[in-house]
């Protein structure tokens, strides 16, 4: 799946949260129906079998509820994609990245042989789903999940991001067995579009006392044998040896980390949309929001010639960038925990359907027992009773009458949030003062209804609005009235 991938260390973030978010997009010419759940520990299978790679795995017992992101259309396995657990350890996965030929060919993908039913490896299907509901921790996830890769392999490269409330780590898969892992520094942010992109790393660190850094117990043995460490003075960058490095990169993958990082440091960040070093991870300008995540994400070239919707001007370089807010994006969530808040409503999981240009980031309390109807009951039937296909609605009329429909989603998106911001501050107050778990429960769900309210009430008007500018731009109309 392509996506587009921002992680906010806490001392980066405005308010001291960490946060993790990520673009779900679907592939070329697909559009993947998505749902917002509970999965409870009686529904977590014990012994899993993948869609994609015929592979069996036996999972342990006493999993953790948590919330996730599946597909709304059963066929192709589950694919959570993204959730917050009841201990409030968080994951999004997956980022699919890239390789080189060398990493390749020295650690073949494990590739499902149907021919000799020969199961495959792990992948974005399964990842979320088999993690998880097991881990207490940000470092128990890459523990984890290191530990499944190592033994199952994988038969696609990927970027995970593991979450609690005081450290984020990112995870990317090494051919078809390894792995590395670095902790996002408190005080950076960390983008990530289509591509292996970890930069420095220290592999002493790593293979040591772990502190910032893991990897495959045989790391520096598979490097030297397969003479991957291109670096003359023996340095370590962790991109070049296991990245991609085609011409490919400089159209669909490293002008989304360009704009990324040219809007949250657009005083010190120097570079251009095709070149192969822009960092991994900056130290931002300024504490960076939600609103700054959201926007980011939704990204379009906005304010440079690469823009899709540009329409005067140098025309020449329109569109010339695969945007990040594209026609594909599933879903964003952008999950959110408050060291400030006690542990029982710390989550926030922020979430957002279709088309990032033109949907609405609207936020929803974690460790919860059941998700708004509202989010959950999307069907491969097209419906405005429900987030995902109203938003897929908007998206698709606002972009034919984008000139005219633009004021529409700037005040859609302005009003959802700002409402959601308002509705958990009230929320957060009257959980503050019930100490009773049961009731905070309850607390939780009627927020979470009464966001879900306002947002079925804020789209349905935009929706409205955008059909009304799309049906005057028809090509059948005439200007004069009926007499």
């Amino acid at each position: 799946m392509s996506c587009t991938t921002i992680l906010v260390g806490k001392n980066a973030s405005y308010d001291g949260s960490t946060l993790i978010a990520r673009n779900d997009d679907s592939g070329a010419n697909g559009f993947t129906a998505k749902k917002f759940v509970v999965i409870e520990p009686h529904q977590q299978q014990r012994k899993y079998k993948t869609v994609l790679s015929n592979l069996e795995i036996d999972l342990p017992d006493n999993p953790l509820k948590y919330t996730a992101m599946p597909n709304a259309v059963k066929g192709k396995g589950i694919w959570a994609a993204s959730g917050i657990n009841e201990e409030n350890i968080a994951m999004t996965a997956t980022e699919t990245i890239t390789s080189n030929p060398r990493v390749l060919g020295a650690d073949p993908l494990v590739e499902y042989d149907e021919e000799n039913d020969i199961p495959g490896g792990i992948g974005e299907e399964d990842i979320v789903y088999i993690v998880l509901p097991y881990i207490h921790s940000a470092r128990e996830g890459v523990e984890r999940l290191g530990m499944l890769l190592e033994k199952y392999g994988t038969y696609e490269m990927n970027g995970i991001a593991f979450q609690d409330v005081n450290e984020i780590w990112w995870l990317e898969t090494i051919g078809g067995h390894h792995w590395i892992a670095k902790r996002v520094p408190d005080d950076f942010y960390v983008v990530m579009p289509n591509q292996f992109g970890i930069d420095e790393f220290d592999l002493e660190d790593a293979l040591g006392k772990q502190e910032n850094h893991m990897c495959s117990k045989d790391l520096q043995e598979f490097i030297d044998l397969h003479h991957l460490n291109v670096s003359f003075d023996g340095g370590f960058n962790a991109r070049d040896i296991f990245g991609s490095h085609d011409d490919s990169d400089h159209i669909y993958n490293t002008p989304r980390a360009w704009i990324i990082e040219k809007y949250l440091n657009p005083h010190t960040f120097d570079h251009h949309p095709e070149d192969d070093d822009i960092p991994w991870s900056l130290k931002p300008e300024k504490k960076i929001t939600i609103e700054d995540v959201k926007y980011v994400l939704s990204s379009h070239f906005q304010g440079t010639d690469y823009d899709p919707y540009k329409n005067h001007g140098d025309l020449s370089k329109k569109g010339m960038y695969r945007p990040i807010g594209i026609n594909r994006n599933d879903f964003v969530s952008v999950i959110q925990l408050r060291p400030y808040m006690p542990q029982e409503f710390q989550a926030i999981e922020w979430i957002a359907y279709a088309s990032n240009v033109f949907n609405a980031l609207v936020p929803f309390y974690g460790a919860i027992n059941e998700t708004p109807d509202y989010l959950s009951n999307t069907t491969a039937e097209v419906s405005t009773d429900n987030f995902y296909w109203s938003s897929r609605l908007i998206a698709a009329m606002a972009d034919a009458s984008y000139r005219h429909s633009a004021i529409h989603i700037e005040r859609y998106q302005r009003n959802v949030m700002s409402k959601g911001h308002q509705i958990l501050f009230e929320y957060d107050q009257l959980l503050q003062k019930e100490k009773d778990s049961t009731k905070q429960m309850i607390l939780k769900h009627e927020a979470n209804q009464k966001i879900a309210d306002m947002l079925k009430k804020e789209t349905s008007k935009t929706l409205s609005l955008v059909l009304n500018e799309l049906s005057h731009s028809m090509k059948n109309a005439f200007a004069r009235s009926d007499a």
